[in-house]
C-alpha cells in the first residue's frame, strides 16, 4: 500500500530495548498512516490500551495484566520518560514518520521506529499527504530525504493534527470540549558505518486540547503540551569478537493544565547515556554487559522532584542450529533527591528450540519491577513516601510454526503465560481518615492467559492476499486481600480478544478488513458491555514514472457503529470516516 510505512534501504539493526539482550517472544506491527495509535496496537489481543476517547483523547498501553505505568515505551530505541506519571501519552508520537512498533513481552516494552527513507536512485526523494475526514478531522504532513553520499541521508518531516471533535454521543448530545490542535516536526539523519549504524533525531510536538471530563463530569478545561528531544543511537562491530551500542538523549517536556479549580504548570527533563557491549566467545557463545544511566527532574507549582537511576546487567548466551539460550542478571538502582532509594536485582532467561524445520518451542522467564512515580510518592495531600516498587514475575511458554511452500507463506504460534505482580500500587482509604484515599502497595493481580495466531500470505504475480487471525484469552483477577472487586478482573482488561486481519491487493488496488472484538470487561461498578468494531479500508496507487507515485485511500472506521467506552465515562466515537492523497516523489 502507497500510505504503508516505506521500506528500509539504508539496511540498520532495529535496537528494540536499551538493555541490550535478546528476547524470545515479539509481535511486530506495521504502522499504516490511516490507523492512529489504539487501532494500531488494538490488533495485538496482550495490550490494553486506555483511550480517554476521539483523537483528542490521552492514550496509554501495558501488556498482560501490568499497569500502563509497568510498560516501557521506546523510540527509536531509546526510552521515552514520564517521572511524573509514569503514563507516557502515545499520542505526542507522530504515526506518520513511523513505521513498524514492535511489542515485546518479555521485556514489557513498546518500541517504535521511524521508516527510512526511499531514494530510488536519486538524490531527493519524499511525500507529500494530507488527510482528512469525520469530526473536522485535517491531517497535513510533509516528508523530504536528502541522499547525502552512499552511508548517509537526513529527512525532514512537519505535520499537523486539527480535530473539531463534536461528535455525537448516544444520548444525542455532543462531545464538546474535545478539540484537538497538534504540530510536530523532525529531522533524522541515518548513516551507514563499516560494521555498524548511526541514527540522530531531533523532534519537537505541540498540542492544545480540551480535555471533556467523563460524560458525568463535564469540564472545560485545557491542556497545553510541549515535548522537544534530541537523542542518537551508535552501533560498531570493532572487530569479530566486540560489538559496541551507544544511546544518548536530552528531552524536555512541559505541561500547562488549566482548569476552573487552578492552573498548574510542569516541566519535566530526562537525560540518558546507555551502552551496550557484545562479546563473542567462539562460534556458538557470545556475552554482554550493559551499563545505562538517566537523570530526570520535575519542577512544577506543587512540588518538585529529582530522580538519578542506573541499570546494569549482564548476560551469556549460546546459539546453534537447534538451540539458543540466554541467561542474563539485572541490576537496577533508584536514588531520589527526597534521599528515597531503591535497589533490585533482577534475573531473568529465555529459550528456543529448533523442533523440526519450521516448528520451534520457546520460554521466557523475568523478575520485572517499577519504582513509584512522582505523584504517587509526592504529590501533596496524597502522595505517600513510603512506596515500594511494584514487583512482578513475568513467564511465557510458546510454540512457532513457520513455512513457506511456493506462492504461499503460511504461520501459526501459540503462546501461554503468567505473570504476578505484587506491591501493586492502588488507592486505599487512610488508617486516620477513610474519607481521605492515599496509595499503598497492597495490591496484587495474577494475570494467566493464551494467545493464539494463524494466517497466510499469498504472493504471486499481481495478486497478493494476507489473512492474519488472533485470539486472546486473559484471566487477570485483582488478588489484592479485602478488596471489593476481590477475583474480579482488573479493570477495562478483556477476557476475551478476537482481532482479525485481511487484505487483497491486485495492481495496485488494496482492500483491507480489521474487525477488533472485546468481551468480558469490568470496571469499578460491576460486567461492561461487549463491543467490536469493523475498519475497512480502500487503497489505489497509480504510478507516474521515474520514481513518483500518487495514491489515495477512504477508510471506513467502527462500521458497526458500537458506542463502547474503553475507559468508563469516556466514550468512543461512532462510525467516522477517513481520506487521503498522497504524491510520493
Amino acid at each position: 500500500m502507497l500510505l504503508s510505512a516505506q521500506p528500509d534501504t539504508l539496511q540498520a539493526v532495529t535496537v528494540v530495548a536499551d538493555r541490550g539482550v535478546v528476547v524470545s517472544r515479539t509481535d511486530t506491527l506495521v504502522i499504516r498512516n490511516h490507523q492512529d495509535v489504539s487501532t494500531t496496537l488494538l490488533q495485538l489481543p496482550g495490550v490494553y490500551v486506555g483511550d480517554y476517547g476521539g483523537v483528542a483523547g490521552l492514550k496509554s498501553a501495558s501488556l498482560r495484566g501490568f499497569g500502563s505505568a509497568h510498560t516501557a515505551i521506546y523510540l527509536d530505541g531509546v526510552r521515552v520518560s514520564n517521572i511524573q506519571s509514569g503514563q507516557a501519552d502515545l499520542g505526542m508520537l507522530d504515526l506518520q514518520s513511523l513505521g513498524t512498533v514492535v511489542a515485546d513481552y518479555a521485556q514489557n516494552s513498546l518500541s517504535f521506529q521511524t521508516a527510512r527513507p526511499v531514494f530510488h536512485n536519486r538524490k531527493v526523494s519524499g511525500a507529500v499527504r494530507l488527510q482528512g475526514g469525520s469530526f473536522g478531522t485535517w491531517q497535513p504532513y510533509g516528508r523530504v530525504n536528502f541522499r547525502l553520499g552512499e552511508r548517509w541521508a537526513l529527512s525532514a518531516n512537519v505535520g499537523a493534527v486539527l480535530y473539531q471533535g463534536s461528535f455525537p454521543l448516544e444520548t444525542g448530545n455532543l462531545r464538546t470540549n474535545n478539540d484537538l490542535k497538534q504540530f510536530r516536526g523532525g529531522l533524522d539523519l541515518f548513516g551507514l558505518l563499516k560494521g555498524g549504524d548511526f541514527h540522530a533525531k531531533v523532534y519537537y510536538n505541540s498540542v492544545a486540547r480540551g480535555t471533556p471530563g467523563s460524560v458525568d463530569w463535564p469540564s472545560n478545561d485545557r491542556q497545553y503540551d510541549n515535548n522537544m528531544l534530541a537523542q542518537a543511537v551508535f552501533r560498531k562491530s570493532f572487530s569479530r569478537v566486540y560489538t559496541l551500542h551507544l544511546s544518548g538523549k536530552a528531552a524536555l517536556d512541559k505541561l500547562y493544565y488549566q482548569s476552573e479549580w487552578g492552573d498548574s504548570n510542569y516541566k519535566q527533563a530526562d537525560f540518558q547515556l546507555n551502552s551496550s557491549h557484545y562479546f563473542r566467545m567462539g562460534e556458538h557463545w557470545t556475552a554482554s554487559l550493559t551499563a545505562d544511566a538517566s537523570l530526570d527532574g520535575m519542577s512544577g507549582d506543587v512540588y518538585n522532584g529529582h530522580r538519578f537511576q542506573t541499570v546494569t546487567a549482564a548476560a551469556i548466551a549460546y546459539r546453534s542450529a537447534r538451540v539458543n539460550f540466554r541467561l542474563a542478571g539485572e541490576y537496577n538502582g533508584v536514588w531520589d533527591a527526597s534521599g528515597a532509594s531503591w535497589n533490585v536485582l533482577s534475573p531473568s532467561a529465555d529459550l528456543r528450540v529448533k523442533l523440526v524445520e519450521g516448528l520451534d518451542i520457546l520460554a521466557f522467564g523475568r523478575r520485572g519491577y517499577r519504582a513509584p512515580t512522582f505523584n504517587e510518592l509526592y504529590y501533596p495531600g496524597y502522595g505517600n513516601p513510603a512506596l515500594k516498587p511494584e514487583d512482578g514475575w513475568l513467564s511465557d511458554l510458546g510454540l512457532d510454526f513457520h513455512r513457506s511452500f511456493g506462492a504461499w507463506t503460511l504461520s501459526a504460534r501459540a503462546d501461554g503465560y503468567y505473570n504476578w505482580l505484587t506491591n501493586k500500587i492502588i488507592s486505599a482509604p487512610s488508617a486516620d481518615d477513610p474519607y481521605v484515599w492515599l496509595p499503598y502497595n497492597v495490591g496484587k493481580v495474577q494475570a494467566a492467559g493464551v494467545d493464539l495466531q494463524a494466517g497466510f500470505v499469498f504472493a504471486k504475480g499481481n495478486w497478493r492476499a494476507a489473512l492474519n487471525a488472533r485470539y486472546g484469552w486473559q484471566q487477570s483477577p485483582d488478588k489484592t486481600p479485602d478488596s471489593y472487586t476481590f477475583n474480579q478482573q482488573i479493570p477495562y482488561v478483556a477476557r476475551h480478544t478476537l482481532v482479525v486481519n485481511a487484505e487483497a491487493a491486485f495492481k495496485g488496488w488494496t482492500l483491507a478488513l480489521l474487525w477488533n472484538q472485546r468481551m468480558g470487561r469490568w470496571d469499578s461498578n460491576g460486567k461492561m458491555p461487549n463491543w467490536e468494531t469493523l475498519d475497512l479500508t480502500f487503497n489505489k496507487d497509480f504510478q507516474l514514472g521515474k520514481g513518483m507515485a500518487l495514491g489515495a485511500f477512504v477508510t471506513g472506521r467502527n462500521l458497526l457503529n458500537y458506542r463502547y467506552d474503553v475507559v468508563t465515562g469516556y466514550p468512543m466515537p461512532g462510525i467516522n470516516f477517513l481520506a487521503g492523497i498522497q504524491f510520493r516523489f
